[in-house]
């Protein structure tokens, strides 16, 4: 029998601990699930005969160790700054291990060990990245294989959420980490625009969109991720011309969150005193120049030309203006917005999340002609526990730990999903749940 140990049992593990509770039987697993809230796991394991619920706390050593010693394969749902004593271990024992978060300078330095080791350390294996990663390799892979030349590669995604249950004015909702979303952005944005390198400072990240339209579901704001450049090797794309990944919105949010940022409100680098004394208009006011007015209207002449009334009644809607207290004490800009937006972008219970993933490929055949192709996925949550996040996240994970059980993913060291044995089974399953690319050659 096989063990599979999975570490976090979050919102984004739900469809993940599903996939292998269903298959365990078939493939002679047993499937301990470990988080510091017993309760939660023992929600997402519903006492399977397979499966084995522990309260889990990542920073007993004799725990952890005795866990992933007793483990065949480890799966880390855990925050990314979290994973490295788990991937230490792994090498130590010789597991195998899987993740969703990007690959760090300190799990890279890995590498070398694990290869010794014998085993895989499987990063970048959930949305994006992941799925992002091995869709574009895959059309990346065919255009080569034909004799092409990429000379573009554009790729965006987004947790957002569905039509039917988009119902405030910035059409979001939380679907993952409110934390990350919050300082999502933060630090410089760098990407190549026909040979040329391109950088985004933070301040200027929300001015400077694209707009991105998906067949069946109209326009949406993009904006560029912090790093598009680190992927050209992984990807065997080293001279391409023009390479951009970014992050997908509704219509005006990235007009609306500038406001936010330019008025400091996601700095989360020092702590305002007292601030469960405030009200949310005093916030406003001790950020805001002294001037003559309302509030809202020192806000216009504040953000000048870059406000609109769409962007200031957005705000108006966070209650951003009211007398109404802020809950948390001695908090950061960041976690003041944070707990005031977990309210207001939170699913209710019939609301459904959505993603939203587009690549856009420009290249040149064999015979010099100039093509493009656009490739376009769209997910839509089952409800608030299999939501599009948790599916998109934790079912690639779980196929890939599927098949590097079953020895058809042989790889070793620190991998990431770019090669067509890893890229090709999860696609190739994916498909048969539904989350299928709708690909268009121009």
């Amino acid at each position: 029998m096989k063990k599979i140990l999975v570490i976090g049992a979050g919102r984004s593990a739900s469809s993940l601990i599903k996939y292998l509770l269903d298959n365990a039987a078939a493939e002679n697993w047993m499937v301990t699930v470990g988080d510091v809230s017993l309760e939660l796991v023992q929600q997402k394991t519903k006492g399977h005969a397979n499966s084995r619920a522990i309260a889990f706390d990542i920073n007993n050593d004799a725990q952890r160790e005795e866990e992933i010693k007793n483990a065949d394969l480890v799966i880390s749902m855990l925050p990314a700054f979290m994973h490295m004593n788990v991937a230490k271990d792994c090498v130590r024992f010789k597991k195998h291990l899987a993740t969703a978060s990007y690959v760090s300078k300190e799990m890279a330095e890995l590498n070398e060990e694990a290869e010794k080791a014998g085993i895989i350390l499987m990063n970048e294996i959930g949305l994006d990245p992941g799925i992002d990663h091995a869709s574009a390799m895959k059309i990346i892979d065919h255009i080569h294989a034909n004799g092409g030349e990429l000379t573009s590669f554009k790729s965006y995604c987004g947790g957002l959420v569905a039509p039917e249950s988009n119902d405030n004015p910035w059409g979001y909702k939380f679907s993952w980490n409110p934390r990350n979303v919050i300082l999502a952005g933060q630090g410089t944005a760098q990407y190549i625009e026909h040979k040329e390198y391109k950088y985004i400072p933070y301040n200027r990240l929300y001015t400077q969109i694209d707009t991105i339209e998906v067949e069946g579901y109209g326009k949406f704001d993009a904006y560029a991720n912090r790093d598009s450049l680190s992927y050209r090797k992984p990807y065997g794309i080293e001279n391409i011309p023009t390479m951009l990944r970014g992050t997908l919105r509704m219509p005006g949010y990235c007009n609306a969150w500038n406001v936010l940022v330019k008025l400091g409100l996601t700095d989360d680098t020092y702590k305002i005193e007292a601030s469960d004394k405030m009200s949310y208009a005093q916030l406003m006011a001790a950020y805001l120049p002294a001037g003559k007015g309302s509030l809202k209207e020192r806000l216009i002449q504040f953000m000048g030309a870059e406000a609109t009334k769409e962007s200031i009644e957005k705000i108006e809607w966070l209650e951003l203006f009211s007398d109404r207290k802020i809950r948390v004490a001695n908090a950061s800009p960041a976690q003041i917005l944070q707990d005031l937006l977990e309210e207001k972008w939170k699913l209710k219970e019939h609301d459904k999340d959505m993603i939203v993933m587009q690549h856009q490929f420009e290249y040149k055949n064999s015979k010099g002609e100039s093509k493009r192709i656009e490739s376009s996925l769209v997910v839509k949550g089952e409800d608030q526990t299999y939501t599009a996040m948790a599916q998109t996240v934790g079912l690639p994970l779980a196929i890939t730990a599927k098949h590097i059980l079953k020895g058809t993913i042989t790889r070793k060291g620190v991998v990431i999903p770019t090669t067509k044995d890893i890229y090709k089974p999860v696609l190739n399953e994916l498909e048969t749940m539904g989350i299928t690319f709708v690909e268009k050659e121009f």
